[in-house]
């Protein structure tokens, strides 16, 4: 196993970058995984990192860090002083991991057939993350996230996402007015004028779920494709959902009455 004691260490110097998210031209596809649930979750799903960056005293301690490592192989792994892997961390009590991995870029599929979320020009990383996070938990496997939405993987959307990475298809940077052409389900977008009221609205089964940017919306050239057009009733004198938030209420609407109805005919 590979040994770094110095900042000026080449490799350092990459992992640095792609821990603030910032990663250089010639390894753009490249993040940083951080945690032991992360990592190990790319291991159960992905297989071997790129590199594995441990603690070097964390280590030493063995338990599941030194599982992890025996698991990628010395090949693959890289032990840091310990002040160079918490340089690396992004969170205040970080656990001594880190995998360098290529982020997936899955194709397109022919035909979108299936229950899905649509984010349209999404910048905070925070909101992205707990989308994907709230999507997974309601039983949506697939994401398409427009240009102008921040990169899937980076660093606090992977935070924020809580894992939801590894139960969820990404495809990132796609032309979702191109891509309504291959769109078989409806098209379900929230507006904050011009919309039905969600509780009043029959909701198909499956639906690609349009979720626009925090301060403009969804752009008027995809509302204006979508078959459904809906709001989330609130109380007056109030500003309007953080777009998460309207979207948990959205796709945990859909959840409770397929999920009735199939209890029901049972």
């Amino acid at each position: 196993m590979k040994y770094i004691s110095s900042r000026d260490n080449a490799l350092y110097k990459q992992l640095l970058r792609l821990a603030s998210g910032r990663p250089s031209r010639d390894a753009a596809n490249l993040v940083l995984l951080e945690g032991l649930n992360l990592c190990q979750a790319w291991l159960q799903h992905h297989g071997a990192p790129v590199r594995a960056v441990f603690d070097a005293e964390r280590l030493d301690r063995g338990g599941p860090l030194r599982a992890l490592a025996e698991a990628v192989g010395d090949a693959a792994s890289i032990a840091c002083e310990p002040r160079l892997a918490r340089g690396l961390s992004q969170v205040e009590s970080g656990q001594g991991i880190y995998f360098m991995v290529e982020a997936p870029r899955p194709d397109l599929p022919e035909y979108i057939d299936h229950n899905c979320l649509w984010l349209d020009r999404i910048q905070d990383p925070g909101n992205v993350g707990t989308l994907l996070r709230t999507a997974a938990a309601a039983g949506i496997r697939h994401a398409y996230l427009s240009t102008g939405t921040c990169a899937a993987w980076s660093p606090k959307v992977l935070r924020s996402a809580q894992g939801a990475h590894f139960a969820m298809t990404l495809h990132e940077q796609v032309d979702l007015a191109a891509a309504h052409e291959r769109l078989t389900v409806p098209l379900a977008a929230t507006l904050l004028e011009g919309g039905e009221p969600l509780f009043d609205v029959p909701l198909p089964e499956r639906c690609a779920w349009l979720m626009g940017n925090e301060g403009q919306g969804a752009s008027p050239e995809l509302a204006a494709l979508a078959q459904l057009r809906v709001y989330v009733p609130q109380a007056p004198y109030v500003e309007s959902l953080n777009v998460a938030a309207a979207a948990a209420i959205c796709l945990f609407e859909q959840r409770r009455r397929w999920l009735g109805r199939a209890v029901q005919a049972q």
